[in-house]
């Protein structure tokens, strides 16, 4: 018995005359050639849809949004890789009808048209709704954070700058201090010194590099403070510090809403703000016009615990399902939290533990960093504080307690009770909206971007969020049935 062997390398072999013949019917590239041979490039916004008069004739901007789908779809998003598969891969050959664009021109492709891949996602979610593979019932909403083209050594706080500049002037005077030291000795110990270690120069040389580095460092903090900022990344300088992140130490916060369905992903948005608090409203009202339903349920993690974003959600007919984060410092302290305290809606006043009653004493804006607008805080004192014998469990206040209430406060009450009646929500959002995060990072391998700058690496999550849900679709419907659906 011998191994399989294979053929020789001299014998003459006939391939298929046509190059459609190594392409099944079921292949996903037949779907890309015809979903973006459907669409219109110049609504999508892509430039240069028409060749120019003059200079040298351009590629065609399908074939090259052709090759970027194929590409991230099959995990291949390097220009110069996406080059070499059109020189080697059968299927791109078939796609591109043996085109070959060098690297540069499908670098310059995505980088100049950053916005018009959002457009293709939604076009692409337009044809999953007429498929029906939408429930737009049950939306879930995460983030997640994608590491950036720029190292934590390459972004700076205020408090690391300032920090850096105090140790940069301790070095310096601990080299002085080393030169002096060395200008103490007579000539002839110093003659010996230097040329045998060389000491003194490499010391003049550090102290010049650090007073060079002082001097990048303080332009960066004053610019930092003329800006208004509080830290500066400068490989991208769109980046920010994701301190609760450690594989993405420096990077942007992905959001996406996700449909119950069949997993896939409705709406998705790239930010540089390190928490999820102001991403609510604004990305489940987009994905609301994506579904072109009157009204669904939305879950996302106590993250999104944001009263105003709630209230928007629910002027749109958006029920959100979002628990409330514990963090009250009265509880931590070991004193009574509002939680203990009971408010009647009829009277408009609270009942503390021990039984008094707090009344409605004043009303003042408490303007918050994530609102649009002041919030609008009514406060709740009582005079029995002063004698009462449980003050040392309440509050360390000499006046008494005072608590602070929101006046739209009832639209997360209703919500918290919502929660409570259906706690299953909140385990089926893990279920849901953690599927896509979880495909692209670990089984694609997309943890990170290759581009830099907010506006591109928006384009490309758009590309990398296509890429999953036509994934999705194909498995789910077939390539075939999503050909028919466009034709």
């Amino acid at each position: 018995m011998d191994f399989i062997r294979g053929v020789s390398r001299d014998q003459a072999t006939l391939f298929p005359e046509r190059l459609d013949d190594y392409i099944s019917e079921e292949n996903p590239v037949r779907f890309i050639d015809v979903f973006v041979d459907e669409q219109d490039m110049q609504a999508l916004g892509f430039h240069r849809i028409e060749p120019a008069w003059t200079g040298r004739r351009p590629y065609d901007p399908r074939d090259l949004l052709k090759l970027y789908i194929y590409g991230y779809l099959n995990h291949i998003r390097s220009s110069r890789k996406l080059e070499r598969e059109t020189q080697r891969n059968v299927e791109v050959m078939w796609l591109l009808r043996r085109l070959s664009p060098d690297h540069k021109t499908i670098a310059n492709f995505r980088k100049d048209n950053p916005k018009a891949f959002k457009e293709v996602f939604l076009a692409f979610t337009v044809l999953c709704r007429g498929l029906s593979l939408f429930g737009g019932e049950l939306i879930a909403v995460d983030g997640s954070k994608f590491k950036a083209v720029n190292s934590p050594q390459r972004n700076f706080t205020k408090n690391k700058l300032k920090k850096r500049l105090q140790e940069i002037e301790q070095k310096i005077e601990q080299y002085l201090q080393e030169l002096d030291a060395q200008d103490a000795q007579d000539a002839q110990d110093a003659k010996k010194l230097c040329a045998s270690s060389k000491d003194a120069p490499s010391v003049q040389e550090k102290i010049q590099r650090l007073k060079e580095r002082k001097v990048t460092y303080t332009h960066l903090l004053d610019d930092l403070e003329a800006r208004g900022e509080n830290q500066v990344s400068l490989t991208d300088p769109d980046s920010r510090a994701m301190p609760k992140s450690p594989q993405a130490k420096v990077g942007y916060n992905v959001q996406t809403a996700t449909d119950d369905k069949h997993h896939l992903i409705v709406e998705q948005d790239v930010t540089n703000q390190a928490n999820d608090k102001a991403q609510l409203s604004k990305i489940s009202i987009d994905a609301k016009a994506v579904l072109n339903v009157d009204a669904f349920r939305v879950v996302a993690d106590s993250g999104y615990y944001n009263g105003e974003r709630i209230k928007a959600c629910q002027e749109e007919c958006i029920e959100p399902y979002v628990p409330k984060p514990d963090t009250s410092n009265s509880k931590s302290r070991g004193l009574y939290s509002k939680d203990d305290f009971i408010y009647d809606p009829q009277q408009d006043h609270y009942l503390c533990p021990a039984g008094q009653v707090l009344h409605h004493a004043f009303d003042a804006p408490y303007p918050k960093k994530t609102a649009t607008q002041p919030f609008i805080n009514k406060h709740y004192t009582t005079s029995a504080c002063k004698t009462c014998s449980m003050k040392a469990l309440c509050t360390t206040n000499k006046n008494g307690r005072c608590l602070t209430r929101w006046v739209d406060e009832h639209i997360l009450e209703e919500m918290a009770k919502r929660i409570a009646e259906n706690p299953q929500l909140l385990n089926k959002r893990r279920d849901v909206v953690e599927h896509p995060f979880g495909t692209l990072k670990f089984w694609y391998g997309y943890a990170h971007f290759l581009v830099k700058g907010l506006d591109k690496v928006k384009a490309e999550f758009s590309l990398m969020s296509l890429a999953y849900n036509i994934k999705r679709a194909i498995n789910i419907v077939g390539v075939s049935k999503m050909v028919d659906a466009i034709g």
